[in-house]
């Protein structure tokens, strides 16, 4: 499939330059609005700050050249908003599917204004190695954040294009982490090579085998405004519909999940940062919490009753190639203590106040990415009948 660049770069850049619009003729003429999460962004002393709820400050030294693979779905919408408010220059790689741009509920039109005009373009299909090498070899970026990047195959052309390349920022996952009864799970602990995400575990092998200056992020379950996995939305299909919480077994497992924002400002953190060099940091939210508690986090959160929860065995069933549950059924979850004292990073949500983001600016306005199916759920609660008759 053949690609091309769609976006020239500016001619000269510094904090104040003019930016290449990407209402331009070179960018896609439309942009639509998306319902999505609120940030607010505003000045204070002369430091940029993304107020969200108003304590976390994120702030960089100098302005640098950022290339983003990805950026128009869930993480990097964030992220490169945060980076654009910094003063960088922010390209995102992508294959051009989706608006570049979308303006997010709670974002004024001035801020939207402010931050479709910066961000740059660079249009491709990442498998089109030759291609991703050459035109990020033409670009010449000092810092890559890779979001989307599942096998070291990918990244290679991105280390062979910039050979001067500050720093590379990948997002890994903490699914990579041998089962283990001994929890949470810490940066050093065994990693599973036959798990789904061992391409990620290549990767971080192969950035240190480059000599690169990288740093991996592992999150647990992310959640949040624009997600699209299955996660939190998956109960508030349930909890809107009035329908019992089906849940494999005790419904004691524990697991952590991590907002999109404080993921977000984790990965701005690393930028630059010394201590970051060559290092992993697993970043999820500070609590941990059971499947069962999860279900009734949600329905205060969203201002639902609490649910009826139904416990199941999930031998006793068929469901094909259908996940009755969006988790894991194990306890799952990892220590963010690194993270907290080597990079000063704390999650500004809690659980319910997360949950509560994610509905009011995005479920809650009607707006989701998997329509409901309730296919697996009536299996369930069909034998769970008979078996109470």
């Amino acid at each position: 499939m053949a690609t091309r660049l769609v976006v020239m770069q500016p001619k000269q850049f510094s904090h104040h330059s003019s930016w290449v619009s990407p209402h331009s003729s070179l960018f896609p003429s439309s942009v639509s609005d998306f319902n999505g999460a609120s940030l607010n962004f505003s000045m204070k002393n002369k430091r940029k700050v993304w107020q969200s709820k108003g304590t976390l400050q994120v702030r960089a030294s100098s302005a640098k050249k950022i290339l983003i693979m990805g950026g128009t779905r869930f993480i990097g919408v964030f992220l490169s908003r945060l980076l654009v408010k910094e003063g960088h220059q922010v390209t995102l790689f992508t294959r051009g599917k989706a608006p570049i741009t979308q303006q997010l509920p709670g974002e004024s039109d001035k801020e939207y204004a402010d931050f479709s005009s910066q961000i740059l373009h660079l249009k491709g299909d990442r498998q089109d190695f030759e291609f991703v090498k050459t035109s990020v070899s033409a670009e010449g970026f000092d810092v890559v954040y890779d979001i989307n990047g599942r096998e070291a195959v990918e990244v290679e052309p991105i280390l062979d294009a910039l050979p001067n390349l500050e720093q590379f920022i990948y997002c890994s996952s903490a699914g990579v982490y041998l089962k283990s009864d001994l929890l949470p799970h810490f940066e050093t602990d065994a990693v599973d090579p036959k798990s789904r995400h061992k391409g990620k575990l290549e990767t971080e092998s192969l950035l240190d085998s480059r000599g690169v200056n990288w740093t991996s992020i592992r999150p647990v379950y992310i959640y949040g405004p624009l997600n699209y996995n299955p996660v939190e939305e998956w109960f508030f299909h349930r909890l809107k519909a009035g329908r019992p919480i089906p849940v494999p077994n005790s419904g004691n497992q524990i697991t952590q999940l991590g907002h999109v924002k404080d993921l977000a400002n984790a990965f701005v953190k690393v930028l630059g940062h010394p201590k970051a060099s060559k290092q992993v940091y697993n970043i999820s939210g500070s609590k941990y919490v059971t499947f069962d508690g999860l279900a009734k986090a949600c329905a205060k959160a969203a201002g639902f009753p609490e649910p009826e929860i139904i416990h199941y065995n999930p031998k006793e069933f068929d469901f094909g190639k259908k996940k009755a549950f969006p988790f894991r059924d194990q306890h799952f979850f990892a220590s963010i203590e690194k993270a907290a004292q080597e990079l000063d990073w704390t999650p500004e949500f809690s659980l319910i106040d997360g949950l509560a983001d994610s509905y009011n600016l995005d479920f809650g306005r009607g707006t989701f990415r998997k329509a409901a199916d309730f296919s697996t759920d009536d299996m369930i609660l069909g034998k769970s009948l008979v078996l109470q008759s």
